[in-house]
């Protein structure tokens, strides 16, 4: 079995007066669990990691060559007409770093002087309205015969993560309307047979984000970090649930 490695890559050292990068998903760790979040950006100790979605990916890279085909040309799409948005792609040279097309793990980043942490977030899109205020969207893909909202308990995480991106552009200097959009992908299953085609149907969701939390939270996070004391598990991580359990049986 091969040996498990820490991670040496963006962790908090106290003692080095450069800012730690905070990505979008490891807030999300925080807010789920601060233990695995103090394990993973203090420690190096990450949890193991999840297998890739490729049919994920390749459904938003085909919406963004999409988008990007009308971007040029400064055009909007037949959904932002279908749902009676006066907007259109957002072209600006830097779009290929904020979606990280070109530079690994790099997107729109903003330094938070209070902690002196960069926090980061990978988007898949920006519309920009006649007001020219940025609207943040997002691509999700999905296969379900069940009306899509966001009203699910683990769509709040969605709903987080247009938030934190609203909140990195605002930092940025952009005016940003609250108004986001997710941009889903269904793909049926009722389809009589598949020849090798997947049939999908576009539709466009609304979220009015609010990201009031976020400052509190990335303060928090600054603490959690400065602290020589791993904090408690969340009650319901599966996590370290998972490594108590193992503790108990001797393992």
């Amino acid at each position: 079995m091969p040996a498990y490695k820490r991670r040496e890559r963006n962790r908090h050292d106290s003692s080095n007066n450069g800012p730690t990068r905070i990505s979008r998903s490891k807030i999300d760790l925080f807010l789920e669990c601060p233990r695995c979040f103090y394990l993973d950006r203090k420690l190096g100790v990450a949890r193991t990691g999840m297998p890739a979605f490729s049919l994920n990916s390749a459904v938003d890279a085909l919406l963004k060559n999409e988008f990007d085909l009308l971007r040029k040309k400064g055009e909007a799409h037949e959904l932002m007409e279908t749902y009676k948005i006066d907007a259109i792609p957002f072209d600006h040279p830097d779009l290929p770093i904020w979606r990280d097309d070109v530079y690994k793990y790099t997107g729109a980043c903003v330094l938070h002087q209070p902690t002196n942490l960069e926090i980061c977030g990978i988007i898949d899109d920006i519309w920009i309205n006649k007001d020219e205020e940025l609207i943040v969207v997002d691509y999700k893909s999905t296969s379900t015969n069940k009306e899509i909202s966001l009203e699910d308990e683990y769509k709040e995480g969605y709903k987080r993560q247009m938030e934190i991106y609203q909140w990195i552009f605002r930092q940025m200097g952009f005016r940003v309307n609250p108004t986001g959009y997710f941009v889903f992908a269904n793909a049926s299953r009722n389809e009589p047979k598949f020849d090798g085609v997947l049939q999908f149907k576009t539709i466009l969701i609304p979220y009015e984000g609010s990201d009031s939390w976020v400052e509190p939270t990335i303060l928090k996070i600054k603490k959690c970090l400065d602290s020589d004391k791993i904090p408690p598990a969340a009650e319901n991580c599966e996590y370290c649930g998972y490594r108590e359990a193992a503790k108990e049986a001797g393992a």
